[in-house]
């Protein structure tokens, strides 16, 4: 069933700034053959010697379903640029951080995430249902990415919407 589908947050992580743009045309293509359903996506392209990467989110992939710029802001500032800005403001966020490890995003992705993507990489990153696996995984075959990924069930899903649309 289309509906119950579990969604999955996956990272491609690229070794260069610009393999994240690349594979946005790739899962493209996956998408007008059926073969993933994206339900929104953002790209990380950190330029090497850049203090800080260049985020945004793919309107153009995302579909119905979409968590929006509020959550991939959060994520990327939680990411990238929190431990930037000190204690006090990584304390403010400290509530929405403890949802979205109620959702899967817990310290152990972020601290993965952090490690990977440096200076000089880029990463996709895709919320799906529906993936065939394999031929996704064949898709990106030779681009030297890097797959990290967390499931998440509907019911998971639906409670990081909740936090990150408004009522």
């Amino acid at each position: 069933m289309k509906g119950m589908a579990v969604a999955t947050l996956s990272v491609w992580k690229f070794e260069d700034e610009n393999g994240a743009e690349q594979a946005e045309r790739v899962l493209l293509d996956l998408q007008s053959k059926g073969l993933i359903e994206v339900r929104d996506a953002a790209i990380v392209s950190w330029p090497a010697g850049a203090k800080k990467p260049k985020t945004r989110q793919t309107h153009n992939l995302a579909g119905a379903g979409a968590l929006g710029g509020t959550f991939w802001g959060f994520l990327f500032g939680l990411l990238f640029f929190i431990p930037l800005l000190g204690a006090a403001v990584g304390a403010a966020v400290g509530g929405l951080a403890g949802s979205l490890a109620d959702v899967g995003i817990d310290d152990s992705f972020i601290r993965r995430i952090r490690e990977k993507v440096t200076p000089g990489t880029s990463a996709l990153f895709v919320l799906s249902a529906g993936a065939v696996m394999d031929r996704v995984a064949e898709a990106f075959t030779g681009t030297n990415a890097e797959l990290l990924e967390t499931n998440l069930s509907r019911e998971e899903e639906d409670r990081l919407r909740s936090v990150f649309e408004p009522e």
